[in-house]
């Protein structure tokens, strides 16, 4: 079990063990949520870090391409 303890401002340090389990380091956010009595932590992951995660190997696919496509795959069903 792991706990910090809380200053007289408020403020806690995360454990380390923490720290990892959301992939958060210094200057990244969290966002705490309260459910049913309980607290929930989760890392804020900026819109920037998915930049790049999918690759497209391919040329260049047009608007109406996609659009196309999203139509072909839902008449396939």
């Amino acid at each position: 079990m792991l706990e910090s303890e809380v200053t007289a401002k408020g403020q806690t340090t995360l454990p380390e063990a923490v720290r990892e389990a959301l992939g958060v380091g210094p200057g990244d956010r969290v966002r705490y949520f309260v459910v049913d009595g309980e607290v929930r932590i989760r890392a804020v992951r900026p819109i920037q870090r998915l930049f790049g995660m999918l690759a497209h190997d391919g040329p260049p696919v047009t608007l109406d391409d996609m659009q196309q496509a999203i139509v072909d795959g839902a008449t396939d069903r």
